[in-house]
Formats: C-alpha cells, sequence, structure tokens
C-alpha cells in the first residue's frame, strides 16, 4: 500500500520541527524539500526525489537522516536510492 504524497508530505515536514520544512509535489511523482533552521540560519533545498521510492517507513527515515546530517555539516544533498 502506497502512501498519499499528502500523508508523505505530512510525515516529512513534521519530522524536522521546530524547523521550517516545505514539501512540495509535483505532477511527476516527485517532491521538493526545502528546510531552514532558523537558529543557526542553515538552509537545504533539495528536489527530484521519488515518491514512489519512499514506499516505507525505513525509506522514509533514511531520507529524513540524510537531509538532517546534510543540513548539520551545510554540505549539498544527494539523494540515492536505496531500493
Amino acid at each position: 500500500m502506497a502512501i498519499s504524497p499528502l500523508e508523505l508530505r505530512h510525515i516529512i515536514e513534521s519530522a524536522f520541527l521546530p524547523m521550517q520544512c516545505r514539501c512540495t509535489c509535483n505532477t511527476t511523482g516527485e517532491i521538493a524539500v526545502e528546510i531552514v533552521d532558523p537558529e543557526t540560519g542553515n538552509n537545504l533545498t533539495v528536489g527530484g526525489i521519488a515518491v514512489a521510492e519512499l514506499n516505507t517507513a525505513r525509506a522514509i527515515c533514511e531520507l529524513v537522516g540524510e537531509l538532517r546530517m546534510r543540513i548539520r555539516e551545510r554540505k549539498p544533498a544527494t539523494w540515492i536510492s536505496h531500493a
């Protein structure tokens, strides 16, 4: 059973609270994530994340973990498929 893009968006955005996170879904089945840490000013934007690859809790957790690490390290994010 696939997670709807709306539910996926809510899960990802909630995972980054209290930071500001905004996910946008496009018609090609991809999402973009924009995260801003108001305390440090660090920001991160990554796009082209395939919704189809985020069909398990583990995949979502891996994405969130990778993005958290990248924003702490101020490195550009790249989404690598773990499928």
